[in-house]
């Protein structure tokens, strides 16, 4: 494919769909071996670098954002948000993983919601993240509706669910490394059907009595 730098949906020469598949899965298999190292007791820098070195095991390319790692009430920030302090994991807590990872020169991007102990309210919360996703995706390969009508969505069904989401988080490109120079812009803006290999939607919860939230985001392909 030749770039058109007008486009909100170009990419570059290297762009494959197939590739674009193997680094979404890579990404989420680095998730999942991420996850599993995380414990009670750990504090989220001790995470950050075990999710750097299993990154670099599992021979990325590079990151092409950084890898965030949030425990307890700092699930609640966005992307662009500082932690508040250095967190140390509870027994009955909850984290989500946020990574953008390049592979074969494409960009994965993926994130989840995980918790420990058996906190219902915690458990229900990380689930409601991936449920409202899956709602959308579905609606989006059903419906083929604007990337606005798609946050539209899932505003609605996240209030019909019990949850608050964060609507400053609203989806954005990938493609071959770097997406960044084509301005595609967020997701939740995009007045068109997005296509499938290029754009990652993303949903971010709040409680909307407790200081957590969940956040999962996966590419829509």
């Amino acid at each position: 494919m030749s770039t058109v730098l007008s486009s909100k949906e170009a990419v570059g020469e290297r762009y494959a769909l197939e590739s674009m598949r193997h680094a979404q899965q890579m990404t989420w298999k680095a998730i999942d071996q991420i996850a599993r190292v995380i414990t009670p007791g750990m504090r989220e820098s001790e995470a950050q670098l075990r999710g750097k070195e299993i990154l670099a095991a599992l021979g990325m390319d590079r990151t092409w954002h950084p890898l965030l790692i949030r425990f307890g009430g700092n699930t609640l920030k966005t992307f662009k948000q500082r932690s508040d302090g250095n967190p140390e994991l509870g027994a009955d807590d909850i984290f989500f993983i946020d990574m953008g990872v390049v592979w074969q020169g494409h960009e994965g991007d993926a994130g989840a919601t995980f918790t420990t102990g058996s906190d219902p309210e915690m458990i229900a919360c990380a689930a409601a993240a991936k449920e409202l996703f899956n709602r959308v995706e579905s609606f989006w390969r059903s419906e083929r509706v604007s990337g606005v009508a798609l946050y539209d969505f899932a505003a609605a069904q996240a209030l019909a669910m019990g949850w608050t989401l964060n609507l400053d988080i609203k989806g954005h490109r990938v493609s071959d490394f770097p997406h960044a120079i084509y301005r595609g812009g967020e997701l939740g803006d995009l007045d068109q059907y997005p296509n499938t290999g290029l754009w990652i939607l993303e949903i971010q919860l709040a409680h909307p009595e407790r200081p957590f939230g969940a956040f999962y985001e996966d590419l829509l392909i």
